[in-house]
């Protein structure tokens, strides 16, 4: 990509719009960085920016923004059906995401995971796979670290393993990994998309580019990402944990008594095991579909069985998933912040028996409670609530019959929240943070919400 002299627009003041327009000034273009909010409203500091001679535009985001402009680089928060990204596409301005845009910029193969829950896990685990048969990794996108820097970092001839989400996929065309992965799809993000059928939509730009040269891996056990495959024109493997397949990722174990407990791959007519479930270093069945996804991916990437079974035992997981805080008087408090919808606190929950003090709620996605009451209601103890959602939760919990007197709101308030869930807890219970929301009621991200959330348990 050639952007020596040529004007970029950068749209969004967020992380990925910082790295963007940073990266677009390096190869020599003439860089406005352009937020609708005002500079006082956003956490960044701009001064590194303004040191670069990089333009900044705060506030109205009129027509005037696009006069000259040769290329539009959109952060993901950015919906693409904004006016000034409307006008410039009605103008045939490129308008790019800022993955796009690190493709483009790639010299090495990216390895690209998507899906409702599990990215980030699965993401941080292919990157360590990936360590074992490349000497350059990198490792970001959704997961936290601008792919376009990570594009920069590893060069030539190392992998780039990427968490891709729904959002990066609105403006995006051409990228094209040389294995992508789908890990599920359930309700999410439907504000943004507007309907299921969008955000599926979104969801499978990350292989649309993809042909016969390059590998699609799908979550068999998924009915929406199992019939995916008639859509791609690349080859197809599959992973599962429910059944044995002909070729992919899967469990296998004794027949006769229903145990299916041994990951192995299987492929070219020869099965590679690689380790137990009871050897796997993250638990919870939701986590053996993000080891056998890895591990299939990263297997096609050139990895071999021996070495992906040395990093599928050592491997504990990321922050804010399931995340172990400390134990204090016989109770174990933990993080799982990163449940920002009900499906992924539903496998928070199934990783426990019983006896949950669940704390949840926060930004609303207004996806349907059904499943996951349904769950509350067989594993939890008291219900303890903040947030925007609480009074939805709230009332759907009582129609499931939930007992009121189990229920407690915190209003907005985390600390008051814990305080709360320390004075009622007796062993075997355990603390759970798993909140089936977004946090922007209180937060500005997850990670916000769940580190919060460890200094006060911490401080307990």
């Amino acid at each position: 990509m050639d952007l020596k002299n040529k004007n970029v627009l950068v749209i969004g003041a967020g992380i990925s719009g910082f790295a963007a327009a940073k990266v677009a000034k390096k190869f020599g273009a003439k860089v406005t960085l352009s937020d609708a909010k005002q500079e006082s409203e956003i956490k960044f500091d701009f001064s590194e920016l303004r040191n670069l001679k990089i333009n900044l535009s705060f506030g109205s985001q009129n027509e005037t923004l696009l006069e000259g402009i040769d290329l539009i680089i959109v952060s993901p928060a950015v919906p693409i059906k904004i006016p000034i990204l409307q006008t410039a596409l009605a103008k045939k301005i490129p308008v790019i995401s800022e993955v796009e845009f690190a493709f483009d910029l790639a010299k090495s193969p990216i390895f690209a995971v998507t899906g409702t829950n599990g990215k980030t896990t699965t993401t941080t685990l292919l990157g360590l796979l990936l360590e074992t048969s490349f000497d350059k990794v990198g490792v970001g996108g959704n997961i936290g670290v601008p792919l376009s820097e990570v594009a920069l970092e590893v060069g030539e001839g190392g992998a780039i393993a990427a968490e891709i989400s729904s959002y990066q996929m609105e403006a995006t065309n051409n990228f094209k990994p040389k294995v992508s992965a789908i890990l599920n799809i359930t309700p999410d993000h439907l504000k943004r998309h507007g309907s299921m059928e969008i955000y599926q939509a979104m969801k499978e730009k990350i292989f649309a580019q993809e042909d016969e040269k390059d590998f699609l891996v799908l979550n068999f056990d998924d009915e929406l990402v199992r019939e995916i495959k008639s859509r791609a024109k690349c080859k197809v493997f599959y992973f599962s944990r429910k059944v044995e397949l002909d070729e992919g990722a899967f469990l296998i174990g004794n027949e006769e008594l229903g145990i299916r407990n041994e990951l192995v791959i299987k492929f070219g007519g020869k099965i590679f095991k690689l380790c137990s479930v009871d050897e796997l270093g993250i638990k919870g069945g939701h986590n053996v579909e993000n080891a056998l996804a890895a591990s299939m991916t990263a297997f096609l990437a050139g990895a071999t069985a021996e070495k992906i079974s040395e990093v599928l035992k050592t491997f504990q997981g990321v922050e804010h998933r399931i995340e172990f805080v400390r134990e204090l008087d016989g109770v174990k408090y933990y993080n799982d912040s990163k449940a920002t919808n009900t499906d992924s606190a539903i496998k928070a929950l199934e990783t426990f028996p019983k006896n949950i003090i669940l704390i949840a709620g926060g930004d609303d996605k207004l996806t349907d409670l059904t499943d996951f009451m349904e769950l509350v209601k067989q594993r939890v103890d008291n219900l303890i609530l903040v947030g925007d959602a609480s009074e939805r939760f709230k009332n759907f919990a009582l129609e499931k019959n939930f007992a009121a007197e189990k229920i407690f709101e915190s209003g907005y308030s985390m600390p008051k929240a814990v305080d709360f869930a320390r004075k009622i807890a007796k062993p075997p219970q355990i603390v759970l943070l798993s909140p089936a929301c977004a946090s922007f009621d209180m937060y500005d991200n997850f990670e916000e919400r769940g580190k919060d959330f460890k200094k006060i348990v911490n401080a307990l």
